[in-house]
């Protein structure tokens, strides 16, 4: 909105919120994307607007804007440099204020960037089906640019393509995931033969790469409530041609009638999703302070409830994609406080270098957008 004022005299709260939103995405595309040449980006955004029946003046006005900011694109990202951090990284201020009392100026500079730029796209190869290796030849042969990650199996997309067109993918020979959540399931080795639990499983992205590797004779057993994504979790694993034992309940209703204990349990929490605003820039704009709370007593709940259903001597590994303590540290100490049977190991006993460096000083994994690549995430290992 600051850039549309400095290229439109005509007053924001005046537009027809129509004009206004094509006005906003059209900016944001010309003027930190590079996937489309400026044309096709104006081009689109009359025929979208043409397509609303909006009149030729207001058409002709939005072209007129969009092709002055084309010319002053660097006059007005220089512009933009010198505004407050607020305005300049597009984020709500009392995050913005948050983010500058636990990180400093410059590390919160660094994670709203992070957040305003296009990500790329990392994916898990399944180890089960392919090796890296394979996998990347095949990449290499379609000419298709990739990196490889910190972990045996993370290929991170260098461009843009739709996930169906990459090889492999009705063969099962990868799934997408973001690097750090890669991490996570990582954090319950050692993989002894027994019952795993994913308490969470959404869509199945922790509870495929559990499958893969959990070893032979063990049992995974994954809950999801909602029924769309309870759906979307089967034919992932599916595709994957991977096993588990999929509910289609809450970790409570599965804990009132279940007679197996856990070697290991993951909670993968509901929670704010700050740490991942840059897949899901709404997130920011649909949260406040008030909510970290609210997900912590969900997320304690859940922590009790798991501990349930966990064998002796058995780990509990608590992730969330949230950079706030009221969700992450605030919570293990709680947790542990009222549960003295359980304790913090480390992670950076089970992580091999370079994993163990993203591991900080009270033994917690913690990530934050930047300029890696990874995503905000939080994991916590606790043993009985």
């Amino acid at each position: 909105d600051f850039i549309l004022t400095k290229l439109s005299t005509h007053p924001i709260a005046k537009m027809r919120p129509v004009t206004l939103q094509a006005l906003r995405a059209a900016l944001y595309q010309l003027l930190w994307m590079d996937r489309l040449p400026d044309s096709a980006i104006i081009n689109e955004t009359i025929k979208a607007l043409q397509g609303e029946r909006q009149p030729r003046w207001l058409t002709g006005f939005v072209n007129g804007v969009l092709r002055a900011a084309c010319r002053r694109r660097e006059n007005l990202k220089n512009e933009l440099k010198n505004q407050p951090l607020v305005t300049e990284c597009n984020h709500p201020q009392w995050l913005v204020e948050r983010w500058l009392k636990h990180f400093g100026n410059e590390e919160t500079r660094l994670i709203c960037g992070a957040s305003n730029q296009d990500s790329h796209l990392c994916l898990r190869v399944n180890q089960t089906e392919i090796s890296t290796t394979d996998f990347t030849d095949e990449l290499d042969k379609q000419k298709i640019k990739y990196r490889q990650g910190l972990t045996d199996g993370a290929v991170w997309l260098l461009e843009t393509m739709p996930v169906k067109h990459l090889p492999g993918y009705d063969e099962g020979w990868f799934s997408v995931q973001d690097e750090t959540a890669q991490i996570i399931t990582a954090l319950m080795a050692p993989f002894t033969a027994g019952n795993y639990l994913d308490a969470c499983a959404g869509l199945g992205g922790k509870t495929c790469a559990l499958a893969q590797l959990i070893p032979t004779g063990s049992t995974l057993f994954a809950l999801e409530p909602q029924k769309a994504r309870y759906s979307l979790l089967q034919k992932n694993l599916q595709r994957l041609k991977l096993d588990a034992v999929c509910r289609n309940s809450t970790l409570r209703e599965f804990a009132a009638t279940a007679e197996i204990k856990f070697n290991a349990i993951l909670i993968d929490a509901p929670c704010s999703g700050l740490g991942v605003t840059g897949r899901h820039p709404d997130i920011r704009w649909n949260r406040e302070a008030a909510d970290l709370i609210k997900f912590q007593k969900q997320q304690l709940e859940l922590l009790r409830t798991a501990a349930s259903l966990l064998a002796p001597h058995g780990l509990m590994v608590y992730a969330t994609c949230s950079m706030e303590p009221e969700e992450n540290e605030e919570v293990i100490r709680l947790f542990c406080k009222n549960n003295p049977a359980f304790t913090i190991i480390n992670a950076a006993q089970i992580l091999s270098a370079p994993l163990a460096t993203l591991i900080n000083q009270d033994g917690f994994l913690s990530t934050k957008p930047g300029p890696d690549s990874h995503d905000g995430f939080f994991g916590a290992v606790i043993k009985r």
